[in-house]
């Protein structure tokens, strides 16, 4: 079942992904008006989070960002389709990093990086980063049930030499990378909410109280790596721009939390910046704390 599945999907997303970007965001419009109008996606989670995080705005206001933020949503779906075929030099000029020697100074110090991001505009096209850089790359995301898809997946991202590991695989990775002297970038996508029975750390996110992803920072201090967040903008529909900031060296010396508390902050001025263009339908605060 599943091989017929990929079998009936993967020709439509090759044409996709062969769609010049003028009939790529053309149809885009199409899947927003008949998501969000139609099907109704999500749309009872994005208004509850939308309510949560940004009290402090009108219901016409939070009404106009849940629209823009649906259609961000389908943007970002079609671009993720479209790095199936994408080139490098086309991908270079849509997802520009703006501080790379700033970066490249940190792989100087001779320490794995792990670099925190949150899903926020196009954190797919992140993966590009790897044809500028001298260490090897891991992203980390969760494998998909169809093992054919998860295959494709890697397969897109190999094209640009990202490694994808499971969460699975995150700390067995780092370990061999550590034992065999293996310098390595590790991406996290570190705003998402944790399950309750791996919830070691609370902060108040948006105004409300919630469990926080703290794995980046422990196994940074736990292998001797150095971190930086990766701050990703949107800059008009199809561009984007990429600054890497908060640099921080011997992690160790850190209070524990410190570095994961300053992410979250940063991801929140973030969002008070443009908040269209963050992930909303997912429950990042199903598990507050009343």
């Amino acid at each position: 079942m599943q091989l017929i599945a990929y079998l009936l999907v993967y020709p439509i997303l090759w044409l996709i992904s062969m769609l010049p970007f003028r009939l790529l965001y053309t149809l885009s419009n199409g899947i927003y008006l008949l998501l969000y109008y139609v099907i109704g996606y999500r749309k009872k989670t994005v208004r509850q989070n939308l309510a949560l995080a940004l009290p402090h705005l009108s219901d016409a206001e939070r009404l106009k960002i849940e629209k823009k933020s649906f259609r961000h949503l389908c943007d970002m779906f079609l671009e993720m389709i479209k790095t199936m075929n994408i080139s490098q030099k086309e991908i270079e000029k849509r997802f520009v990093f703006t501080n790379l020697e700033e970066y490249k100074k940190l792989e100087q110090k001779g320490k794995s990086i792990a670099m925190m991001c949150a899903h926020y505009g196009s954190y797919e096209w992140a993966i590009s980063i790897n044809r500028h850089i001298a260490f090897e790359g891991f992203a980390i995301y969760k494998r998909i049930r169809n093992k054919h898809f998860d295959n494709l997946v890697k397969k897109i991202r190999s094209r640009f030499k990202a490694h994808l590991i499971t969460t699975k695989e995150t700390i067995p990775t780092i370990k061999e990378c550590t034992r065999s002297g293996k310098l390595g970038i590790f991406g996290f996508a570190s705003d998402q909410t944790p399950k309750l029975s791996s919830a070691f750390h609370w902060k108040k996110f948006m105004g409300v109280e919630v469990p926080v992803h703290t794995g980046a920072e422990m196994l940074a201090k736990r292998h001797d790596m150095n971190v930086i967040f990766l701050k990703v903008r949107k800059i008009s529909r199809g561009h984007y721009q990429a600054s890497f900031e908060n640099f921080y060296e011997n992690v160790q010396q850190y209070p524990d939390y410190t570095i994961t508390d300053d992410f979250m902050e940063m991801v929140e001025s973030q969002i008070h910046e443009a908040p269209e263009f963050y992930f909303w339908i997912h429950k990042r605060w199903k598990h507050k704390k009343s």
